[in-house]
């Protein structure tokens, strides 16, 4: 299981203890850590190991760190801003488990209450935009929550430096024919002010879904 968490002290406790309820005893949590506040203390306290990144190097080499220092060959990623809901875990293990490379959880099987419109919009076109492009059928393109087969992801180069990397962690994979599935997940109401930046978010998921797919 792996997050990545920036000042999250108010809820990070809370997600934390919502995620060992469905996973084995031994199975590792790996929080990567940009906070000013106290959400490492909090989250080593609940028992998840803690690297710490500091100063902030943004979502993308956070994620790159999450995915490269996990163990086990079944890697769980979530926010730690509690929108995501623990109880699909099992659901993400099992689809991997029976063959899939990865899991995408969709929010967006319809507008989240919880989602303002300019994002909803933004993120369905954009999904809408890939599908064409591709030729497969996708919803979201920034789901805080997946299910990666590591060895797949070690064969699969990533730019992690750039942002909108979840979008590359979805589509590389897709168009390289590895077996893929999405799932649809309620999105609940978020703890904490969003991090994201829109216009630049909306830039570079455009030119990352441009050029993933003309890439040769």
């Amino acid at each position: 299981m792996a997050m990545i968490t920036r000042n999250e002290e108010k809820v990070v406790g809370k997600v934390i203890d919502e995620i060992k309820q469905y996973l084995n005893p031994d199975d590792e949590i790996l929080v990567v850590d940009s906070s000013r506040d106290n959400t490492a203390g909090i989250a080593k306290a609940r028992g998840a190991r803690v690297i710490s990144q500091n100063p902030p190097r943004g979502y993308g080499p956070a994620m790159t760190e999450a995915l490269n220092s996990s163990g086990g060959e079944i890697i769980i990623t979530m926010d730690a801003d509690g929108t995501y809901p623990a109880e699909y875990i099992p659901v993400l293990i099992k689809a991997v488990k029976d063959g899939f490379d990865e899991v995408n959880a969709s929010r967006l099987l319809g507008k989240p209450s919880t989602m303002p419109w300019i994002n909803y919009l933004a993120n369905a076109l954009c999904a809408l935009l890939a599908s064409c492009l591709y030729g497969i059928w996708t919803t979201d393109l920034h789901s805080g929550m997946r299910a990666y087969r590591k060895s797949m992801l070690k064969k699969i180069s990533f730019e992690g430096s750039k942002p909108a990397l979840p979008v590359d962690l979805w589509l590389k994979p897709k168009k390289m024919g590895y077996k893929t599935m999405e799932i649809f997940i309620p999105y609940r109401e978020r703890v904490g002010a969003s991090k994201m930046n829109p216009l630049p978010g909306l830039y570079w998921t455009l030119f990352r879904i441009l050029k993933t797919r003309f890439a040769t």
